[in-house]
């Protein structure tokens, strides 16, 4: 793996699994599977859900299509977790297929058509689709997490009325390609 692309993928794979680990970590256990009401789903919930869909996805990526038939969708919806061990746990094991995937790419094989439920993609536009899906939910997480957590609730990037500071400490740097994430 050499391209910009790849490296900028997993870097912002990265960040997004950085998120939503550092929104659970702000909150006590009971609050991972707290819903807001029926309709909503629990932190445990949207894991489970992000999880399901990472293995599905990221097993045997260029062979087989991302809809696995030993997938259950609907049962991603449904808590199946007892504790915050498991909750993580199934998380890291989601984040380590994606990952381990995505590390083993190479250029040549960006343009490569893989299949999702028989709708062919090239592996860009495969990555792109979950670059969307995943950080649409962990948005979900961290919203749910500011909620339970309330006035405890610490800021995940630039707290409020801290962006001149950290427009301060950004233009003090000398100008560089790197990625944002690298001083977080």
């Amino acid at each position: 793996m050499n391209t910009s692309y790849l490296a900028s993928s997993i870097k912002q794979f990265e960040y997004y699994k950085m998120l939503g680990e550092k929104a659970m970590a702000h909150l006590p256990d009971e609050a991972l599977f707290w819903q807001y009401n029926a309709e909503s789903n629990s932190i445990a919930v949207i894991v489970n859900h992000i999880v399901g869909n990472m293995l599905s996805r990221f097993t045997d990526f260029l062979t087989t299509d991302g809809e696995k038939p030993w997938r259950n969708r609907d049962a991603e919806f449904e808590d199946p977790f007892s504790s915050r061990e498991e909750i993580l746990s199934h998380w890291g094991k989601g984040w380590a297929q994606l990952l381990t995937t995505l590390r083993n790419l190479r250029d040549d094989q960006l343009e490569t058509i893989v299949y999702i439920r028989n709708d062919g993609h090239t592996v860009m536009e495969a990555v792109n689709r979950q670059l969307a899906h995943y950080p649409y939910h962990i948005g979900q997480l961290v919203y749910i997490a500011k909620m339970a957590a309330n006035e405890n609730w610490e800021s995940l990037s630039i707290p409020r009325n801290k962006s001149g500071d950290y427009n301060t400490r950004k233009f003090i740097q000398e100008k560089s390609r790197r990625h944002f994430t690298d001083d977080l």
